[in-house]
């Protein structure tokens, strides 16, 4: 077996077992911040510029009341972490706390439905399965008490080609498995935005409205309801 084979053979073979290995070891939990008592003060602080990423809206001015106009209210953003869909997430989160000062913006991984994850943990082990037969059929089929089917006797004479073409479209239904798509926000629990159901993005304008009118809507009852109890 020549240098190239070995690399066929064992690239595959070492990406199998880290898809295993990441399925089995969960990441350590991140290190608490130490809590320091000496404190340092800077004689010369600098002051704050604001974020060149965020939008440049008009900012809501603050009621007064509780530090901003947001102050009580969370927005939460629930979006596909493996659809690379954070830096929007980010964007979004950095324009409303902008636009409405005081507000809570929480970002939350929307996971896929139960069966797709299912699946995705599976398809690490047909990976490995489909190595193994093609690498040992002779002793495996044996063992079971059968005969080698005739489409092994296919398989194995690219032995190669077919561990890397396993090892590819594994990989990408198993990405496809763990992706949702989704990008669903929430304010106070209540759905303003569902990227599943519009089948597209919320544009940084469109979601600022849309939670500006909730914010005045809940002013409302809140003045409606004091003057009630007054």
């Amino acid at each position: 077996m020549d240098r190239m084979q070995l690399l066929l053979v064992g690239l595959p073979l070492f990406l199998f077992s880290t898809d295993i290995l990441n399925l089995f070891i969960t990441n350590p939990p991140s290190p608490k911040p130490s809590s320091n008592h000496h404190h340092h003060h800077n004689p010369n602080p600098k002051p704050h510029l604001p974020s060149s990423a965020v939008p440049d809206f008009p900012t809501q001015q603050s009621n007064g009341i509780g530090g901003g106009l947001g102050y009580g209210h969370t927005v939460t953003i629930d979006f596909c972490s493996s659809c690379s869909f954070k830096g929007t997430a980010v964007t979004m989160k950095n324009m409303l706390e902008t636009q409405f000062p005081g507000i809570h913006v929480a970002l939350a991984n929307y996971p896929p439905s139960p069966p797709k994850r299912i699946l995705s943990k599976l398809v690490p082990v047909v990976q490995v399965g489909v190595v193994a037969v093609i690498m040992a059929g002779d002793q495996i089929f044996p063992r079971l008490g059968i005969s080698p089917p005739p489409w092994y006797y296919t398989l194995r004479a690219n032995r190669f080609g077919t561990i890397s073409a396993t090892w590819l479209f594994g990989n990408f239904m198993q990405s496809s498995l763990q992706s949702s798509g989704a990008f669903e926000v929430s304010f106070d629990g209540e759905q303003v935005f569902s990227k599943l159901r519009e089948q597209r993005f919320p544009g940084e304008i469109e979601l600022r409205d849309l939670i500006g009118k909730r914010l005045t809507g809940s002013r409302i009852v809140d003045g409606a309801g004091g003057n009630l109890w007054a």
